[in-house]
């Protein structure tokens, strides 16, 4: 059975995932980035404040005293995070885009792929404060 620590981290971690969804949520990728450029544009700090799975990932690393799966957990937010920041500069800044980078940005997107770190997170979490688990 999951103990109740592990349980208060999963249910911390999947609302603040929801709340990066429900932020970030659009028919396509571009529409995605339409949504971040908002705040981008204003900062690339509020940006960053606007990400908090990302500072969650960086303390629970901490906290778990760096273990495999919560390393791991913080490298794929990472380098999620600098994937947006790279994407809004070249959609946004440079404003040069391949046909192929652009067929790919306005395709329809599946609409369970935003929750995809509501599912995958918490395996992590669990891996890392009870490895026993799995």
């Amino acid at each position: 059975m999951i103990n109740e620590s592990i349980l208060n981290y999963v249910v911390l971690f999947v609302l603040l995932e929801a709340y990066e969804v429900y932020w970030q949520k659009a028919p396509t990728i571009m529409g995605m980035l339409i949504r971040m450029h908002k705040y981008y544009s204003r900062s690339i700090f509020l940006f960053f404040v606007m990400q908090p799975t990302f500072y969650f990932s960086i303390g629970f690393a901490m906290l778990t005293d760096y273990h495999w799966a919560s390393i791991l957990m913080l490298l794929i937010k990472t380098s999620d995070i600098a994937t947006k920041i790279l994407l809004l500069e070249q959609v946004f800044v440079k404003r040069e885009l391949s046909h192929e980078l652009s067929l790919i940005l306005l395709a329809p997107i599946n609409s369970f792929l935003p929750y995809l770190g509501i599912l995958t997170y918490p395996i992590f979490i669990i891996l890392s404060l009870d490895g026993s688990l799995f």
